[in-house]
């Protein structure tokens, strides 16, 4: 390769560390949303009462309960995550050229940030933590989830597009099938916060067996988070049908990318979730199986991100580059 085009080729490229940086970033984005799920499992979203950003009008704690040693432990990880995706947007933009894309998806994260930090004050000021009941909650959780789905695909996007070789600035890329892979992609947030309002079901309504859980599901008297449990096992078993498109076309889409391995990452994502959500049902909800069943769900997003993002925005290499390119090999 020229010495020219081999430094053109360096200087587009970002760094391992950077690249590095970013996977950390997002799987420290994971822990802190498990977090903040063992915050409304044991109900300890009011730990810190109705002030925020302080923890009981403090700082200090002084003897805590275990109630605001959970909820103050969540909301000092959350304060880190935000200083850690300004750090990477500042190191992308730093460390990439012009047009790279990765740069729109680390500026989408951080804005995304920004949101998740006012929902969560939101949900403290109004008071629709613990066991609070107000039917403002279940939306305001639904919108909060949503925030979160979207926050962990901007950041798996700019972890992707910052690792890939080939197909990374706008101009190189082809994109493939959007609207079918934006609308199996929302499916599969539905899903998310379908369980994410039956889950909050289980903590405000815990039934004490498998019998009184069902009866919950098909009382007139019960509310409607109970009745409509139904939905998220339903929403799941239509997403399957996006799954099963999506490996399909990963199955016969191989020229920049072995999609074989992460697509056999999807199936056991997928079947683990199932599992988990069997048991979930059986051993009615405890706060562990909840944590790894969000987990999961996680994990699955994430995968099914990455892989829609391969299927979708497919590299185009200028034929110069792609010429230079192979004569080095």
């Amino acid at each position: 390769m020229p010495a020219a085009t081999a430094s053109a080729v360096t200087q587009r490229t970002p760094s391992p560390a950077l690249r590095r940086f970013a996977w950390g970033v997002l799987v420290y984005f994971v822990a802190v949303i498990l977090w903040g799920a063992l915050v409304r499992a044991t109900g300890s979203g009011a730990g810190c009462g109705d002030h925020w950003p302080l923890c009981n009008g403090t700082v200090l704690q002084h003897a805590p309960r275990t109630d605001t040693i959970i909820e103050f432990t969540h909301r000092i990880t959350s304060g880190i995550s935000f200083f850690s995706v300004v750090g990477l947007l500042a190191w992308t933009f730093a460390g990439t050229v012009r047009g790279h894309m990765a740069r729109a998806a680390v500026a989408a994260s951080v804005a995304f940030t920004l949101i998740e930090a006012i929902l969560g004050a939101l949900l403290v000021k109004l008071g629709l933590t613990a066991q609070s009941h107000s039917p403002l909650r279940p939306a305001y959780l639904a919108l909060h989830l949503t925030n979160t789905l979207l926050l962990l695909a901007a950041l798996a996007l700019t972890a992707h597009l910052l690792s890939r070789e080939e197909g990374y600035l706008r101009r190189d890329i082809r994109v493939i099938a959007p609207v079918g892979a934006a609308a199996g992609l929302f499916v599969v947030l539905v899903v998310g916060v379908t369980g994410s309002l039956a889950a909050l079901g289980d903590t405000l309504f815990p039934a004490t067996s498998l019998g009184a859980a069902l009866q919950q599901d098909f009382s007139a008297g019960s509310g409607w988070l109970l009745r409509w449990r139904w939905t998220h096992p339903t929403i799941a078993f239509l997403a399957s049908i996006f799954l099963i498109w999506i490996l399909v076309r990963a199955a016969q889409r191989s020229r920049y990318w072995n999609n074989r391995g992460l697509s056999a990452l999807v199936l056991i994502l997928l079947a683990a979730q199932y599992l988990l959500g069997v048991m979930d049902v059986l051993l009615l909800a405890p706060v562990w199986l909840q944590v790894a069943h969000l987990l999961g769900a996680d994990a699955l997003w994430i995968a099914l991100v990455v892989l829609t993002a391969r299927l979708t925005f497919e590299p185009v290499i200028p034929p110069m580059l792609t010429t230079a390119v192979n004569s080095s090999r």
